[in-house]
């Protein structure tokens, strides 16, 4: 019960702190240069590449096993952390506080709206174009393991080993 309540706690000011975080750190991200359509976009790259990171690190995709299984999985954590974080900035920075008495702190950060728009476009076209070159990876992969299959048929070796025995 104590562990619980102590979880909740850090949650509720962790997620407190953060708000205030962002709410002070957006405005001066606004105003570097490229302005809020080029931090849209990085944070929109972070956030695709950080996941395709964590899939590569995570622990299932290999057979790693000790100490470099621990590795890759802490590097998976760190680069979904990443992605999560940058995605979770955005929404924070876009959205006004909720349940927020008047003051800064509820107030529209200018640069926002088009931020958010940029990171969702940036997203959404950098991972639908990285899932169809993996795609269309995969499906090469596939065209030369049936070509390959079938040229040691007609060669006669691409039987399994009953079929072997019986013809």
């Amino acid at each position: 019960m104590i562990v619980l309540a102590t979880v909740g706690v850090v949650l509720v000011f962790g997620l407190g702190t953060l708000k205030r975080l962002v709410r002070d750190s957006a405005p001066t991200l606004m105003g570097w240069p490229g302005g809020p359509w080029a931090v849209g976009a990085v944070f929109g790259l972070v956030t695709v590449f950080g996941s395709l990171g964590g899939l590569r690190l995570a622990p299932g995709f290999s057979a790693a096993a000790g100490p470099r299984r621990a590795f890759r999985t802490a590097g998976s954590g760190l680069c979904w952390g990443l992605a999560y974080c940058s995605g979770v900035y955005m929404l924070h920075a876009f959205y006004p506080g909720r349940y927020c008495r008047s003051g800064p702190s509820c107030e529209y950060i200018p640069g926002t709206g088009s931020a958010f728009l940029s990171y969702a476009i940036t997203a959404g076209v950098v991972g639908w174009l990285l899932y169809r070159w993996h795609a269309a990876q995969a499906e090469e992969r596939r065209v030369r393991e049936r070509e390959r299959m079938r040229k040691l048929r007609k060669k006669g070796k691409g039987k399994s080993r009953a079929a072997a025995r019986r013809g």
